[in-house]
């Protein structure tokens, strides 16, 4: 399953929290200021993480890494082999104002997280509705555009962002407004809840397929946690931009807040190079998830409050048979596939730059959970 490694799977999900056999070939390092960046390495890949919270506590970005330790230690052998590693370097974007290089020698892989307060840093003052008592300074807006008008200028760097980057990924496009979710739409999207693929998903060389694996081939299950939608600007239909889902309406057709967009494609026509999606998809593995909640909560990093409202969203019955399969499909479609996919492809062409030949292919190794697969195991 591409939201977990195979190591894990056959042993449970507490195992690798204290040890993981990708270690020899995955770190971290956080980037809180621009001196915290290591040189760059031929043999380390680095791949660049947009840290948006702003200091806030967090479960999503502690998911994306380990979605990027899951894919790297499914391939550590390999990597080890002809002596390559990953290097995860998280840059503090809104607190810290560190906006990583452009696509070049050292970055081509970008991920953004999600993080609290409004998508326009000028309207994060503090005690404004939806500030969410985030006060920043948007110094860090403009080089953050410029880096994104880079990484869409060079066909071999991707970017793919989850809600708040979502919603930043907008405003750099100018394609969406955002609106405060009001109490006629019930206030704030917050667990499980249906978004509805648009129509140029449903010929889409890659979400085409998750049309077809889904019940009634449009509606798909997410787990939300949002205060804004993004109301799709005039400049939407000129800008080169495809819409690929909206949040669902009460009466089960297309709503009006955009949730998923395209902006580049990979070079095979087939993977979305620059994708932004406005729910948590890094959030699908819930038993694992709940074990760091408990970790956090016990080490008193959060609030019983905000521990309160993560464990209710991560324990969230779900009704159908489906349960949580539908949305391991919706991770894998619209995060965890093309996160492996761009993750493989550095890792073989890193390799082939040195005149390594590591056995990686990103187009033949499994990218998508299938209900197949978990029906047989």
């Amino acid at each position: 399953m591409p939201f977990d490694c195979r190591h894990r799977q056959r042993h449970g999900q507490a195992a690798c929290l204290a040890s993981c056999p990708a270690q020899p070939v995955f770190s971290l390092i956080p980037v809180a200021r621009p001196g915290d960046v290591p040189p760059a390495e031929p043999h380390t890949i680095d791949v660049a993480v947009l840290d948006m919270h702003h200091g806030w506590p967090n479960l999503g970005h502690d998911a994306i890494v380990h979605a990027m330790q899951n894919a790297v230690c499914d391939i550590a052998a390999q990597l080890a082999s002809v002596g390559l590693r990953f290097r995860v370097l998280s840059y503090d974007v809104r607190r810290g104002h560190v906006v990583p290089d452009p696509p070049g020698e050292r970055h081509a892989l970008y991920v953004g997280t999600g993080g609290p307060g409004h998508l326009d840093p000028r309207s994060n003052d503090g005690v404004s509705d939806g500030a969410q008592g985030i006060n920043e300074d948007p110094g860090w807006e403009a080089p953050l555009f410029r880096l994104f008008d880079r990484i869409r200028a060079a066909d071999d760097a991707a970017l793919l962002g989850v809600c708040h980057t979502f919603g930043v990924m907008c405003r750099w496009l100018g394609v969406a407004d955002a609106v405060l979710r009001g109490a006629e739409k019930g206030g704030k999207s917050s667990g499980i809840v249906d978004n509805t693929l648009a129509p140029g998903a449903l010929s889409h060389p890659w979400f085409s397929r998750f049309a077809d694996a889904l019940p009634d081939h449009r509606r798909f299950r997410v787990l939300d946690n949002r205060l804004y939608d993004l109301i799709p600007a005039a400049a939407l239909a000129s800008s080169g931009v495809e819409a690929m889902a909206y949040e669902t309406s009460p009466d089960g057709e297309q709503g009006e807040g955009v949730t998923m967009i395209e902006v580049a494609r990979e070079a095979n026509g087939v993977m979305p190079r620059i994708l932004g999606v406005n729910h948590h998809p890094e959030v699908v593995n819930r038993p694992r998830l709940l074990v760091l909640l408990e970790q956090k909560y016990a080490r008193g990093d959060v609030s019983r409050e905000w521990y309160d409202e993560r464990k209710q969203t991560l324990t969230e019955p779900i009704a159908d048979e489906w349960g949580d399969r539908l949305l391991h499909l919706t991770s894998s479609y619209t995060f965890m596939g093309p996160l492996r996919y761009h993750v493989y492809r550095l890792a073989r062409l890193r390799g082939e730059s040195l005149g390594l030949r590591p056995t990686i292919d990103e187009a033949m190794l499994p990218l998508a959970y299938s209900f197949q697969r978990a029906a047989a195991r």
